[in-house]
């Protein structure tokens, strides 16, 4: 249990305790600060306060942090593609295949798993001992994924990503030749209205605005190879996206075709290259992976029908 003092001081008067601790204490998240609060591990001159409060100069703030609780998820060995690591952060290459957190129907053998057992040196994030999730890719997405190992560094990736400032390069082979060499999707996306497990495209102001870049690489036959820049990040932004162009991603069975003509493990799309600040040292990492075999082989096979 790790106590420290902190003093109000005259630019931070007037505002709100929780966020003030946020600032005072930047390796918590705000929820982190407002659930401390509830727990009575806050106090202000002894006393303990909402997290609405607004504070005064001179003023006392104690915050407690107590030791991590461990997580009830099982370590284990499983084999990963580690393309980066330090005490901050890990970025893998995740597989086709691999769900990078427990859900339903998935309770083990996921990216989590695996990172408990690999990392020896993991902090409490969000009052827990495990790896911070900043973002996800599906279960049949390959690529580039960051996770954090401790609450600064996941607070810090994750205002990145909020802010958008986070380069995210996708590869996919879609149905279809797109018509023009590039563009932009910019069309909000919400819960389909049917199909609960499902997103889709909405009036805008009836969903969350969603923002997609893509640039045509090589157009095949009946098919298009294609670079894709993320400037939101909603769930299943891209494989939505694409769809309701008319150009669904080659494999893609949930907005796509279901019937499909090549015997593909999941949707032809491929986290190519992510780039973000690191959260200690403040430069410029980036990171690229190549798209797996599975997916350059469709690559030269539509390659050889047009030669």
């Amino acid at each position: 249990m790790k106590t420290n003092a902190y003093e109000v001081t005259g630019e931070l008067k007037g505002q709100r305790l929780d966020v003030v601790v946020t600032r005072l204490v930047p390796e918590l998240t705000r929820s982190r600060v407002q659930k401390l609060i509830q727990e009575g591990l806050i106090l202000v001159d002894g006393v303990t306060r909402k997290a609405n409060y607004r504070v005064h100069p001179g003023e006392v703030l104690q915050v407690t942090i107590p030791p991590a609780e461990p997580l009830s998820l099982q370590p284990q060995p499983l084999e990963l593609d580690i393309l980066y690591e330090d005490r901050e952060l890990i970025v893998i290459n995740k597989p086709k295949g691999l769900v990078v957190h427990p859900a339903a129907g998935h309770t083990d053998g996921t990216l989590v798993n695996a990172l408990l057992y690999h990392c020896d040196d993991l902090s409490g994030i969000g009052g827990k001992v495990r790896p911070g999730i900043v973002h996800r890719l599906d279960k049949d997405t390959s690529g580039v994924l960051v996770v954090a190992k401790n609450d600064h560094a996941h607070l810090y990736l994750a205002r990145q990503f909020k802010e958008q400032s986070v380069v995210r390069e996708y590869l996919a082979i879609v149905h279809g030749k797109i018509s023009t060499p590039r563009g932009s999707i910019n069309a909000a996306i919400a819960r389909h209205p049917r199909d609960r497990k499902k997103m889709a495209v909405v009036p805008e102001g009836k969903g969350r605005p969603a923002v997609t870049h893509f640039t045509v690489l090589e157009q095949f036959r009946n098919y298009t190879y294609v670079l894709l820049q993320l400037e939101t990040g909603r769930t299943h932004q891209i494989r939505v996206h694409l769809s309701s162009l008319g150009h669904p991603i080659v494999g893609d069975i949930v907005y796509g075709y279901k019937r499909q003509r090549f015997d593909l493990n999941g949707q032809a799309l491929h986290a190519y290259k992510l780039g973000f600040i690191h959260p200690v040292s403040s430069k410029y990492l980036e990171f690229t992976s190549n798209p797996p075999a599975e997916f350059t082989h469709l690559l030269n096979l539509l390659r050889k029908q047009v030669n």
